[in-house]
């Protein structure tokens, strides 16, 4: 993989990463069109170091979400801060069981499977068309709510189902608040990409060398930066309720990678 190829995949995830239209199905059509020969691996390896960039602008982003989160860790009396850390644990249940169950199994899906990438953006899409239509959304978030968007968020590891945008609209739907549900949304993630990436380095999943230090880095560099800018401006668009433009978008590309699958026969 070059330089240039490693910006163009680090600003797809950047962009992606926080926008409803599936960072990992486009990262997929990305590594497609640029001709990735990568071993499933080491694609795999890329995906999730871009990952773990645009965690870290979300660490960035929300500071002050974060913080509140760490307090509550420490504090263990009942109050606001540590039920909400409470929430943001129990949310992650659901995916990383399904991580720790079928990690293998979700590896070869991130092997260039370009026709399921098209039927999930769908999906995705049709999704965020009946969020976007949700008329009372002013609840905050519960125990239950947790839940429930955790087990959106486990169906999102299928590449082409946007993680963000399979959260916010099932929160959404729940009634839960708009720029709360992007807020939980965005930081319920964080823990699983870091947990991920440390379990992968523990276990020697990811190898560093000479050759593929750089070329990581640079698309680490681009999606950190994109992230930034990407995260502030899809709370502004969840906060306006235009979610719908995106499930056009999801509609759009997953017939297009579709029948790019169908032609290369």
């Amino acid at each position: 993989m070059s330089f240039m190829e490693a910006i163009i995949l680090g600003v797809i995830q950047g962009l992606t990463e926080f926008l409803p239209v599936s960072s990992s199905g486009h990262l997929e059509l990305g590594k497609a069109l640029l001709g990735d020969t990568s071993l499933p691996q080491d694609s795999m390896m890329f995906t999730i170091v871009l990952h773990l960039a645009t965690a870290l602008s979300t660490l960035v982003i929300f500071r002050a979400e974060v913080s509140q989160v760490i307090r509550g860790i420490f504090r263990f009396s009942n109050n606001a801060e540590l039920q909400f850390t409470i929430k943001i644990v129990i949310s992650m249940v659901p995916a990383a069981a399904v991580g720790f169950l079928f990690s293998q199994e979700m590896e070869r899906l991130f092997d260039r499977q370009i026709i399921l990438v098209g039927a999930m953006l769908w999906l995705t899409g049709g999704l965020l068309f009946v969020a976007d239509r949700a008329k009372r959304t002013d609840k905050e978030v519960s125990f239950s709510h947790a839940i429930v968007v955790g087990i959106a968020q486990a169906i999102a590891i299928l590449p082409g189902i946007s993680r963000s945008g399979a959260t916010i609209a099932t929160a959404v739907l729940l009634g839960i608040d708009r720029s709360k549900a992007a807020s939980f949304s965005f930081l319920m993630v964080v823990p699983l990409i870091l947990g991920k990436v440390a379990k992968d380095i523990l276990d020697g999943g990811i190898n560093l060398y000479d050759e593929n230090l750089s070329v990581l880095g640079t698309g680490f560099l681009a999606a950190f930066v994109t992230g930034l800018f990407a995260c502030q401006w899809m709370i502004k668009l969840v906060r306006n309720a235009q979610l719908r433009y995106f499930s056009y978008y999801c509609f759009i590309v997953g017939s297009l990678a579709i029948g790019y699958t169908v032609n290369t026969l």
